[in-house]
């Protein structure tokens, strides 16, 4: 099955079964590549004013840039690095990673969810759960040599930030501080390290189709060299451009749950690039599997009744994982 892993070869064409039904292609030329998503300085001493810039980003966007977040550049740039590296290994080494079983713990794969799909997306991916490190870093790659290393020490800095971001993003809501963390229990996190080689036909495929994120945080490292992220934002789909040393931000569904449909778990793909291969890594926070998860009490009024019921993080997830990854809004199927 290692086979289908595209970055093993060099392709001249793209294969039949990437291409996109006419109605389902990037329609590339459409894309604004001029708008910006919100930026948020995290050293700004007015504490109040990020907590606002925040608050207003997760309401309009669902998605942000953050600068002077604590995680080292020199860090940022050796997470990339190696995940280069681990690409570019033999193809046998590879081969031994590979499943397309989602429920595997550590996985190479590639597309997003070869068993169920018709048509494939143009992406290989590492698949890593990366808390408590010291139970899941002895079953990740044991190349490059430096691999273990370095991304466990990126996930450590990843984790803390996320956590501060929780503490604004509760604060913004009108909540105290600690709520969101508290809420959504013991979190797992987990870690998608991405590459999308240079595709023969970028206008045909996607490196991802549209959706949101299942789970509360995500935290995306971004190729300074290549965009290809791209968000929904009234009907048009924008170019997230990389900033020098930012990470992206986008909320998942859980936080829109946990908000009554405040913040908004926004639709997002990724493009490909018929010159350059691109790379990123994204970070996950995901609740504890069996935390009930719903509107916050304090967001739920008689003028504001509640969104969505009451469920658990291991239904959602399963829900999420039996359907397509570009159908409805998953939340939808959660609504009282």
């Amino acid at each position: 099955m290692a086979d289908q892993l595209i970055s093993t070869a060099v392709h001249d064409e793209l294969p039949e079964n990437y291409v996109r039904p006419e109605m389902q292609r990037p329609r590339l030329h459409e894309v604004v590549s001029d708008a910006q998503i919100p930026v948020v300085d995290l050293a700004d001493p007015d504490l109040t004013a990020v907590i606002a810039r925040i608050g207003e980003a997760c309401s309009t966007h669902g998605f942000f840039q953050v600068l002077n977040h604590g995680v080292p550049v020199e860090l940022m740039d050796a997470m990339l690095a190696v995940a280069y590296d681990f690409f570019r290994l033999p193809p046998e080494e590879k081969a031994k990673l590979y499943s397309d079983d989602p429920a595997k713990k550590m996985r190479l794969s590639t597309s997003f969810n070869v068993r169920k799909e018709t048509v494939h997306n143009w992406r290989d991916y590492l698949r890593l759960h990366c808390h408590p490190l010291e139970q899941y870093v002895p079953e990740w790659p044991a190349n490059p040599p430096s691999f273990r290393e370095i991304v466990s020490a990126y996930c450590r800095e990843v984790r803390e930030l996320g956590f501060r971001l929780y503490a604004a993003i509760s604060a913004s809501l009108g909540l105290e501080e600690e709520y969101v963390k508290k809420a959504l229990g013991e979190q797992e996190q987990h870690m998608a390290v991405n590459f999308y080689p240079k595709c023969p036909a970028p206008d045909l495929t996607f490196g991802l189709p549209a959706h949101t994120d299942p789970n509360a945080l995500t935290i995306l490292l971004m190729d300074q060299q290549v965009a290809g992220l791209q968000v929904l934002k009234e009907g048009r789909w924008i170019a997230v451009n990389p900033r020098p040393n930012a990470l992206v931000i986008n909320i998942g569904d859980q936080l829109q749950a946990l908000s009554n449909g405040r913040y908004k778990s926004v639709w997002h793909r990724a493009v490909v690039n018929a010159d350059r291969p691109r790379m990123s890594v994204a970070s996950f926070l995901c609740p504890c599997n069996d935390v009930l998860i719903g509107p916050a009490a304090k967001l739920v009024t008689e003028g504001s009744p509640a969104v969505y019921r009451d469920y658990t993080y291991a239904e959602y997830y399963s829900k999420f994982w039996s359907r397509n990854l570009d159908q409805e809004h998953c939340l939808e199927l959660f609504r009282t």
